[in-house]
């Protein structure tokens, strides 16, 4: 390869490289490099260019620059501020630095040409590498079309290979340190190979770039596009007056984050959510949406309140605000010691039963106190639809959570103490049994997943403690008695009473009617008085309404300045409760024949019954009066066939049935009265009756009558035994089996009273029959 030696001024070009063929302008304000362009305006106007290899090296000597740069012409030169000088260059050929010749004013280089002609290829290769370039290049202008159409319509028009590289070298946005690399290949088939090598990376970077750019910019579109349509949609609100539902919703997804709940019910409200921003605020379905987001936000799905642990403090709240009850309070006190030693324990499902007015709904509210719980009270009186517990289904219009789902909503925790009074009193009818979807309530096996029609979502029900209360098992399901625990709140003795009515209703009515300490006193013997005559229950109800009566005429007389305090005994008691409403009926004074006294169970405590046979002739007729159910008939036929299958024992003829009429009436026609439990009484009368034999007045007895004569146990006992008391009754006949029951019953009742436990109808009859 023939070479041919020049000396010519040279500059370090700082960050770029200029290639043969291409004109470029730069800036020049080193004092060097300005002098180099002067001294190449006074000879042929050439110069060599050369790149930095450091482009921060100020100035450079033969090691830091490039060993090919580019000899070319300067076009033009123009002198600008501060001491910098633009240039116009021309690129003519590829020269190698030789040396830097020893000139302190400028860079002075000695260069070796190229005889670039000297390289020659086969027409066919030369076509070949031509196409090529022409192709790939066309495949890097598909990605990057900036380029414009008409150098790639130049770029198919050139026939001449070391043209076209060169143009196509000077057109690529190349790095510098890569545009060196093409300077350096001296020879056509390696410019070409590098030059192609450059391209397909550029095509390559640039493809990936397009792609990347397009992600991007698909997601800043849909962003903007989202905002756009957002800003469109609250302008519209705006301007139709519905600016509130994005604001709800937002509302809504704040009030989610602080939500206690798991991962199902956060998913279900967040997608309710969305669905509530996209419905119109116009539409009836926007109303129900909103009101099933806010009773699901609501609902204490995973939030408890801490249960007083102190079982000290329990028994003396539970002391403190009821008198007697020893059953309820023990149960409650059993169940905070299990909890304590467990650290969970089972809540109990207890069912309280007993007569009105005994505290069976205020224990409720106590043992909530007392065990720090909120309470929360459904009453079930007339429910009959069981849509009533398990709520109604959203398609509905007014659809609303049954009553167990609103219960714990308005507690606010899954763990409050749940009332369900005179759950006895429900009913049902074509829309269901509501005491059906009790069973899944107060099963402590399933009610963790009690699902409410309306919520959709399972309730966690099992840490609920549930106290229900009924005045009778006997309208309670089965299936729904079997999952209750069964505490039987029994009636008050007149003792009880005088303790409750001093302990609690006397400063209750003081404080409702606004009367001071002192300002009222009321003695024993009225309370006393006011319990035996001027009320009849199983309760305490009337007894606390005729202390308020007395408070209030009381207040009255204080009021008007008449006294300054008002005392009430046994004398002035009929000064403001009038005359004594009720006396129980006394034991009869002598023994009588065919009269005998019976003992009744009521819904307001126990009562005695005094049951009269008549024998008269006639034709062997049986009659009952007074109003008797279709049990109590039954049992007078069962008494009378009895007496009958042992009439010879007590000396009846044969013929006296066929001859005479049987009348049994039981006085107080006007009250429905109906059981077995007045099978021995009836039975005892009528034999007293026909045998002219009198009964003994101090005498009452109970017990369900066999055909075979045998007596059979009956319930109420302790009820029964208080109305023998209070009738001055001296012996009771009670079924043996009725034994257990009557050890139960406390001393108080009992003392006075002499019990004889009967099996057989003989038994009472011996007791009963004067001899």
């Amino acid at each position: 390869m023939d070479t041919m030696i020049r000396k010519l001024p040279a500059i370090a070009l700082r960050g770029m490289v200029i290639l043969p063929g291409m004109i470029a302008h730069f800036d020049v304000s080193r004092e060097k490099s300005i002098r180099a362009v002067e001294e190449s305006m006074m000879d042929e106007q050439h110069i060599f260019l050369v790149a930095q290899k450091d482009i921060e090296k100020e100035n450079p000597d033969i090691s830091d620059v490039y060993k090919i740069g580019t000899i070319a012409e300067v076009k033009q030169v123009i002198k600008l501020q501060n001491n910098i000088v633009r240039i116009l260059v021309e690129g003519k050929e590829r020269a190698e630095l030789s040396a830097f010749l020893d000139c302190p004013e400028y860079l002075y280089a000695e260069v070796i040409r190229f005889d670039e002609e000297e390289e020659e290829l086969y027409e066919d290769v030369q076509q070949a590498m031509i196409r090529g370039l022409q192709e790939t290049f066309g495949r890097y202008l598909a990605v990057n079309p900036k380029l414009g159409k008409d150098l790639q319509r130049h770029v198919n028009e050139m026939k001449d290979l070391q043209k076209l590289m060169d143009m196509l070298a000077n057109n690529l946005p190349l790095r510098y340190e890569e545009k060196q690399k093409i300077l350096e290949a001296v020879s056509l088939t390696e410019r070409y190979e590098v030059l192609t090598a450059q391209l397909l990376m550029e095509i390559e970077v640039t493809a990936i770039k397009n792609d990347l750019q397009k992600k991007v910019k698909e997601r800043v579109d849909k962003n903007q596009k989202e905002y756009i349509l957002r800003e469109q949609m609250k302008v519209i609100r705006e301007e139709l007056g519905e600016d509130n539902t994005e604001s709800d919703a937002e509302g809504y997804l704040e009030a989610l984050k602080k939500l206690k709940a798991d991962k199902e019910v956060k998913d279900k409200i967040r997608k309710e959510v969305e669905r509530f921003k996209n419905i119109s605020p116009n539409s009836s379905e926007s109303a129900v949406t909103r009101g099933y987001i806010e009773t699901l936000l609501e609902l204490p799905w995973d939030k408890t309140s801490k249960d007083n642990c102190d079982i000290k403090n329990a028994e003396s709240v539970l002391d403190e605000d009821h008198y007697g009850l020893e059953k309820v309070k023990e149960r409650m006190l059993e169940f905070l010691a299990v909890r304590n030693l467990t650290s969970k324990g089972e809540s109990p499902i207890i069912c309280l039963v007993g007569p009105p007015g005994t505290g069976k709904t205020s224990i409720a509210r106590s043992v909530a106190r007392a065990l720090d719980k909120k309470y929360v009270r459904i009453c079930l009186g007339g429910v009959r639809d069981e849509a009533e517990i398990r709520g109604h289904r959203k398609t509905y219009v007014g659809a609303m959570p049954g009553r167990i789902a609103n219960g714990l909503k308005s507690a606010g925790v899954k763990n409050p103490l749940m009332l369900l009074d005179e759950i006895d009193k429900m009913s049902n009818d074509y829309k269901g049994d509501p005491s059906s979807a009790m069973l899944e309530v107060l099963d402590s096996e399933q009610n963790n997943k009690f699902r409410d029609h309306y919520v959709e979502l399972p309730l966690d029900l099992s840490e609920v403690l549930f106290i229900a209360t009924a005045n009778s098992v006997q309208s309670i399901p089965k299936p729904l008695l079997d999952r209750m625990e069964l505490i039987e709140v029994t009636s008050y003795t007149e003792n009880e009473k005088l303790h409750i009515a001093k302990r609690h209703l006397f400063d209750k009515q003081l404080e409702r009617n606004g009367l001071k300490t002192g300002e009222l006193t009321i003695s024993d013997k009225a309370l006393s008085v006011i319990i035996r005559g001027y009320t009849r229950e199983a309760g305490v109800r009337n007894l606390e309404r005729k202390i308020g009566e007395i408070c209030r005429k009381a207040a009255r007389e204080i009021f008007e300045g008449d006294k300054q305090a008002v005392k009430v005994t046994e004398q002035n008691l009929t000064k403001y409760l009038g005359k004594q409403k009720y006396d129980f009926d006394k034991r009869n004074e002598h023994d009588e024949i065919g009269v005998v006294r019976g003992l009744a169970w009521t819904s307001v405590g126990g009562d005695t019954l005094e049951i009269e046979v008549n024998v008269m002739p006639g034709k062997g007729e049986f009659n009952l009066t007074g109003q008797l159910g279709d049990v109590m008939k039954e049992s007078a036929q069962a008494g009378i066939s009895y007496i009958r299958s042992v009439s010879e024992e007590y000396h009846i003829s044969k013929e006296f049935f066929k001859e005479h009429d049987i009348h049994i009436h039981i006085p107080e026609g006007a009250t429905p009265k109906d059981g077995p439990s007045a099978g021995i009484t009836m039975t005892t009368a009528m034999l007293s009756a026909i045998t002219k034999t009198p009964v003994r007045a101090d005498v009452a007895m109970t017990g369900e009558i066999t055909l075979r004569g045998r007596v059979l146990p009956i319930g109420g006992l302790k009820e029964k035994l208080l109305a023998a008391k209070n009738a001055g009754i001296k012996t009771i006949c009670v079924p043996k089996k009725n034994e257990k029951d009557i050890e139960e019953v406390s001393a108080e009742i009992k003392k006075g009273l002499e019990i004889v436990f009967v099996e057989q109808i003989q038994e009472v009859l011996d007791v009963a029959l004067v001899k």
